[in-house]
């Protein structure tokens, strides 16, 4: 069984046999995977000489080893390639690696020998990368109640058990209504839709056994272009209310009591250490360290984002009026239809003229040209069947440094929403960068959702589409710029992680990508530079709605973990909440709390959800070092900076010491304001 793991590649340094997996093979190599990490951290505490970095710490980083292989084989079972013998066994296997992390956590003789090194170091300090590893290490212990006397230790593992089970049902049943509430329409429904759609929305329809409809699937990439363009206002409102009311149904998929039971559950845990709230033990460790750092920027950046919708929507207002014979208000189903109408009045701009220059291939050409630029990384395709994929529309690049032709990694790609796979765009690692025992190549994923073309189609995406691509190419290269010795400091900091993406996205919009990259699907010709001049004078259009959406979720996740969850009615206080906030009503958050996955399907961007507010700020601070350069986005210097200190280190300095390395001060909030369009209070 083990064997069947690794493709034994040596080009590659071997690589993930993805065409040999089964779900029963996964989880029968996680329990073993399981039982020798244990038996390796039972070594370690056992170990009859006195405790050492080199025979406790660096011990621990070594262990784990098939675990780690096989982690990636679970979470591609998980995210893109879902099934219902695969949930089932996922179900299975939560509870066992909940108290997996516990038997290592809560093991006393391991905590020990950590806590002997950490109190010596404080007077003979290691070297630097050695005592990030140990004060990591040591507070990850701490943080997850290794001090506490035995019958708390017995409470805290009985609740990361229950949690496990409750994460593990709130993603299945956000999972199957994205599944299964799909609006099909017949053919005169079609009005305003772009050619490309339709013929997407006809195939997904004949994938589904219904010949002569067309599907409006129950993801955001269906979901966003449909009210986008869609002039059947009755239908919009179907769309959008399928898809915000995911996980939120009165149903047994029905995410409200098991959101509540998780809030009681982690106020109880945090409780056992010490904690006020959830909130309070989460953020010691990011870069905000309290909530109410976090807080104070949310709030800083909130009144001038619904001030700004409500200049929004009197603008669209006054379109609807026209353009209607009955005089209609503005719904949230309504937002995007009528936002893109005052884009075409007030910038001349439109949306679908944009996208037939915005080709995922010639996109991903430019991605590659960017990292070529800033990182000197080269992206040679590979032929298919070289390498092992899950799915066929898989593609595989080697990543090389171009000056010196050496082998960096392999860079996945999986662009197209299916069936099993969940929602959203995300990157992440089938293996990281260390040279603790000799030198490892990354092996490096992006994924994403859009709606696979027709046969012989181009694939053309939104501006924002495209933006969140060159977003989480941006976590990819974080991957491959790293530099670190031991695997932990592969982790990240949540509220800076971000950041390094975030700022990939600016260059989405430089000469240099619009130039040579965004190009006619069908003449090929250059974006012209009138449209380019709008897109640019457009750059802060609709900046309440996107700053509003994304931040009533971001303050809606750190309310709830401020609060006392006891008998808590989740769905009265996520209304009560945003009424006291004066959320605009033709808006909703972007992610509603009965499917909001980042913070309830795991603990990942539990009250961290504001860390992408938290990295805008860093990105338009760190912008502004580009534009201030002589060469701009891709000034040398500059670019040399960003990767030495930005990208390479990853946790193996302080994130605001790496920022102050960079910019040779801290962040500024001056430059989001300035980068949104907003005002700029005076002292």
């Amino acid at each position: 069984m083990i064997k069947q793991w690794s493709d034994k590649n040596s080009e590659f340094g071997g690589v993930p046999a993805f065409n040999k997996m089964s779900p029963k093979l996964v989880k029968e190599a996680m329990l073993k995977g399981m039982e020798l990490s244990l038996n390796d951290i039972d070594k370690i505490a056992n170990n009859l000489d006195a405790p050492t970095f080199e025979n406790t710490i660096e011990e621990m980083e070594r262990s784990g080893k098939l675990l780690s292989d096989v982690y990636p084989y679970y979470g591609i079972l998980s995210s893109n390639m879902s099934s219902p013998e695969f949930r089932k066994i996922q179900s299975e296997l939560a509870p066992k690696l909940s108290e997996y992390s516990t038997l290592i956590n809560q093991n006393e003789k391991l905590f020990n020998r950590v806590s002997a090194i950490y109190n010596d170091s404080k007077t003979n300090p290691l070297d630097n990368d050695q005592q990030r590893v140990l004060d990591l290490t040591y507070k990850g212990f701490a943080m997850n109640g290794a001090a506490l006397d035995n019958d708390k230790k017995q409470r805290y593992a009985e609740i990361n058990l229950e949690l496990s089970k409750l994460y593990n049902d709130f993603s299945n049943n956000v999972l199957h209504d994205e599944e299964n509430y799909v609006t099909y329409l017949d053919e005169s429904q079609l009005d305003g839709l772009s050619d490309g759609f339709i013929k997407s929305a006809k195939k997904i329809a004949q994938d589904k056994g219904f010949e002569d409809k067309f599907a409006i699937t129950n993801t955001r990439s269906s979901m966003d272009p449909f009210l986008t363009y869609s002039t059947n206002r009755s239908i919009r409102e179907i769309v959008w209310k399928n898809y915000y009311s995911r996980g939120d149904n009165g149903d047994e998929f029905d995410n409200n009591q098991i959101i509540a039971e998780i809030l009681r559950l982690r106020k109880e845990r945090v409780g056992l250490l010490g904690h006020e709230n959830y909130a309070q033990w989460r953020l010691q460790d990011r870069m905000a360290k309290k909530p109410e750092n976090a807080m104070a920027l949310m709030e800083a950046v909130w009144p001038a984002a619904i001030a700004r919708v409500d200049e929004e929507v009197s603008d669209m207002q006054k379109v609807a009026d026209k353009l209607t014979n009955t005089k209609i208000t503005i719904e949230p189903w309504d937002y995007r239809f009528y936002a893109e109408k005052v884009r075409k009045v007030k910038y001349d701009l439109n949306s679908d003229e944009v996208k037939q220059y915005l080709q995922l291939d010639k996109l991903t050409d430019a991605m590659f040209y960017v990292a070529g630029e800033l990182f000197d990384y080269k992206f040679i395709a590979l032929k298919e069947g070289k390498i092992p994929v899950f799915h066929e529309d898989v593609n595989v690049w080697e990543v090389v440094n171009k000056s010196s032709g050496k082998h960096i990694g392999l860079w996945y790609l999986d662009p197209y929403a299916r069936q099993g796979k969940r929602s959203g765009a995300w990157a992440t690692t089938y293996r990281s960068h260390t040279t603790m025992d000799g030198k490892t190549n990354v092996l490096a994923s992006n994924n994403s959702n859009f709606v696979k073309p027709a046969p012989g189609e181009a694939l053309l995406v939104s501006w924002d589409d495209a933006t969140t691509f060159f977003h989480e190419f941006g976590h990819a290269l974080h991957f491959f710029a790293s530099n670190v010795k031991y695997p932990t400091l592969n982790s990240g900091v949540r509220d800076y992680t971000e950041f390094q993406s975030q700022l990939l996205e600016r260059w989405l919009s430089t000469d240099r990508v619009i130039n040579q990259f965004l190009v006619h699907n069908q003449t090929g010709k250059p974006m012209p530079k009138e449209l380019i001049a709008k897109i640019k004078k457009a750059s802060t259009f609709n900046q309440g709605f996107e700053t509003t959406e994304y931040l009533a979720s971001a303050i809606m996740d750190m309310k709830f973990h401020l609060a006392d969850p006891t008998n808590i009615d989740v769905d009265k206080f996520e209304r009560e909440t945003l009424a006291d906030l004066d959320m605009p009503s033709e808006l909703p958050m972007r992610h509603r709390t009965p499917h909001f996955g980042h913070v309830f399907s795991g603990e990942g961007y539990a009250t961290a959800y504001y860390g992408y507010m938290w990295a805008d700020v860093l990105t338009a601070d760190a912008s502004e070092a580009f534009t201030e350069a002589p060469g701009g986005f891709y000034d040398k210097d500059v670019a040399k900076k960003l990767v030495d200190y930005l990208f390479s280190p990853r946790n193996s300095i302080d994130p605001e010491e790496a920022y102050r390395l960079f910019r040779g001060r801290d962040a500024k909030i001056e430059a989001l304001m300035r980068d949104r369009g907003f005002p700029i209070k005076s002292e």
